[in-house]
């Protein structure tokens, strides 16, 4: 969208804060008896509530305005059919067509891509059982654990998928190593039996520096305790590389691939979700995908008014560019989504922490929120202080379940209580008022009371979202992810920016290994050439600390 044109819309918005401003959220609803139904969308089992944000029906008018100048249903469109959404790399975002169903086509370069997508899923899914079941068998004999190596998007979506759906788990335990640090590898594999456990190298390029680091861990702690000959049935390769995998000593049989139209951050439903259906089952694994097919359905098919993600997105952008909340809390009431919130994190800010539009031109807005979160409700005893009192405004999305895989109902309804009692709280706040007669009925002294009442108020007016879901399944999973991948593309198309590349990482690793070599042999003494005195300071030290100087 051309930034002129956000210019225009943006002030009328501001024009309806400057109006919003003088009216509570409490207000709204009072003036409003069918506030509650107006402002949210049931989707299958799904609610999606968003009544607690300082909204009305004239500022939802301007920011449905905002869509349609950016011409999202379009955009929507192309996203589905192929265009090429990311346009710095010169090709299509195709992450839907892994969970789309086999007709229409969908074409890249003049090929349909679904029998080829079709066949992939048909041979993961016939590996990932042949594993559960025990037919796959290692040194040892059957898989008892699986270990993913992988680092971003190559291990967030399925560790993430992992935990969530723990409840349908029935094959091998499943373990991630992402960092390069050798303790993450050494803390998950020391209790290990290396004769029943199977690794999962996941890298597009296979070349990844981080994982084919512990990659080569994982085949140096194997060697003297699996026989020579029998080492390459412990690796699986996710990769298309498939010189790489040989050389690695992974065959053609054991090395699946996926494509360049997915990137790392969406390619959970890609083979890269191959420690998911392991842990799940690949009858499981395909309500996953039906659940984002459910999602992108919804968004290609709902008018604006009604489609979640691009409400999503719009109350975000109300947020980000009218308001100026610079960050968003996901908060999942549901211990199993602990790191739903991490996962959102790169999902967005790997999206959409841009500052460069689409004509080549620093952006002239806010772009991408900072994502952070916690599970309640433990976060409640420690950052909720700051979200109910803070100087910083920050709007959040809350997630629950009406139903616990657990049979103790009883804790659900607290959990369930605590989540619909935070928003409430967060909205209403607590008036001056309100605090001197709770506490003159403490029977205080005036003096008492006038020291204490100031702590004890804090405004209200805090947004927030609700996501209430009737259970944690495949299918809900699978719904909720996809609809936050779309929030993500809509602000991204209305901001003008490309929300699937990731040009921001690459310094960082180039630079890493030009200083690798440096911190390989003792230094000291010897000119070394880096990029400031800052890296030679450091660099030295290194040395004196970790014992290499002479």
């Amino acid at each position: 969208m051309p930034q002129s044109a956000l210019k225009k819309h943006i002030k009328t918005l501001r024009q309806h804060r400057s109006r919003l401003e003088q009216v509570s959220v409490r207000e709204l609803f009072d003036a409003d008896n069918g506030r509650a139904s107006r402002f949210s969308i049931e989707e299958d089992t799904l609610l999606f509530d968003y009544s607690k944000n300082r909204i009305d029906p004239d500022c939802m008018n301007e920011l449905l305005a905002l869509a349609k100048s950016a011409d999202i249903e379009n955009a929507r469109i192309g996203l589905f059919t192929g265009d090429n959404a990311n346009f710095t790399e010169n090709r299509p975002a195709l992450h839907t067509a892994l969970r789309a169903k086999d007709k229409p086509e969908i074409f890249v370069n003049g090929e349909d891509i679904k029998p080829q997508i079709n066949q992939m899923k048909l041979r993961l899914f016939e590996f990932s059982e042949i594993v559960r079941d025990g037919s796959y068998q290692l040194s040892g004999g059957p898989v008892r654990d699986v270990v993913n190596i992988g680092i971003g998007g190559s291990d967030l979506g399925p560790q993430m998928g992992v935990a969530a759906l723990k409840p349908y788990h029935s094959g091998p335990r499943i373990h991630f190593v992402s960092n390069v640090d050798g303790a993450d590898f050494h803390d998950k594999v020391t209790k290990l039996d290396p004769a029943t456990t199977l690794f999962i190298i996941a890298s597009k390029s296979f070349t990844t520096s981080e994982t084919m680091a512990n990659a080569n861990l994982a085949k140096n702690w194997l060697t003297d305790k699996v026989p020579a000959d029998d080492i390459g049935l412990h690796f699986i390769a996710l990769s298309t590389n498939l010189e790489a995998t040989a050389a690695f000593g992974i065959v053609k049989e054991r090395t699946f691939g996926f494509w360049d139209w997915v990137g790392g951050r969406y390619s959970v439903w890609s083979a890269i979700g191959l420690s998911l259906m392991i842990a799940i089952g690949s009858k499981n694994y395909q309500q996953f995908l039906d659940g984002g097919r459910a999602a992108d359905e919804h968004f290609q098919n709902c008018d604006m008014k009604e489609n979640i993600p691009v409400l999503m997105a719009l109350i975000g952008i109300w947020h980000r560019n009218v308001w100026g909340f610079p960050t968003h809390a996901i908060l999942p009431y549901d211990n199993r989504l602990a790191r739903f919130p991490a996962y959102l994190q790169q999902l967005d800010m790997e999206s959409n922490g841009k500052h460069i539009c689409s004509d080549g031109k620093l952006s002239k807005f806010a772009t991408g929120p900072i994502i952070w979160g916690e599970p309640g409700t433990n976060g409640q005893h420690a950052f909720y202080q700051l979200l109910h009192q803070g100087t910083d405004i920050v709007p959040c999305d809350f997630l629950v379940a009406a139903k616990s895989h657990e049979k103790n109902q009883t804790q659900q309804r607290m959990l369930v209580a605590n989540c619909f009692a935070q928003s409430k709280a967060m909205m209403l706040g607590r008036t001056l008022e309100r605090v001197i007669g709770h506490l003159k009925r403490l029977d205080l002294s005036p003096q008492q009371i006038e020291t204490l009442a100031p702590h004890k108020v804090f405004e209200g007016n805090r947004p927030s979202n609700t996501f209430l879901y009737q259970q944690l399944t495949p299918y809900v999973l699978g719904q909720l992810i996809a609809f936050y991948e779309h929030k993500i593309f809509v602000q991204g198309t209305i901001w003008g920016i490309n929300s699937f590349d990731q040009w921001g990482v690459e310094l960082g690793k180039q630079l890493a290994n030009e200083i690798r070599p440096l911190l390989e042999e003792d230094n000291s003494g010897k000119p070394i050439s880096t990029r400031g005195p800052s890296t030679n300071m450091l660099v030295k030290k290194f040395h004196q600390l970790s014992g290499n100087q002479k």
